[in-house]
């Protein structure tokens, strides 16, 4: 079998590597797809975080203060119903 020249050795080797740049170049496009999907997810999720942490505050508000100082007077009261 007839060794191929070093010429044909390093053009092989770039055939090889252009394949090799091209497939990574297709890899980070979708790469790039899925992190700026993924960033817009995570802003839709921390809009909504905003959003519900605005109504929780908002129905925090709405509380009465003497159901706020009843409220841990309550929870720490013994729960047992044993008598």
């Amino acid at each position: 079998m007839e060794q191929a020249s070093p010429i044909d050795q390093i053009a092989e080797r770039v055939e090889r590597l252009l394949l090799r740049y091209e497939e990574l170049q297709r890899t980070n496009a979708l790469l790039t797809q899925q992190v700026a999907a993924l960033s817009q997810e995570r802003d839709s999720f921390k809009s909504r975080l905003s959003a519900a942490r605005s109504r929780v505050d908002a129905l925090l508000e709405r509380i009465p203060e003497s159901a706020v100082q009843i409220a841990p007077a309550a929870a720490s009261a013994p729960t047992d119903s044993h008598f």
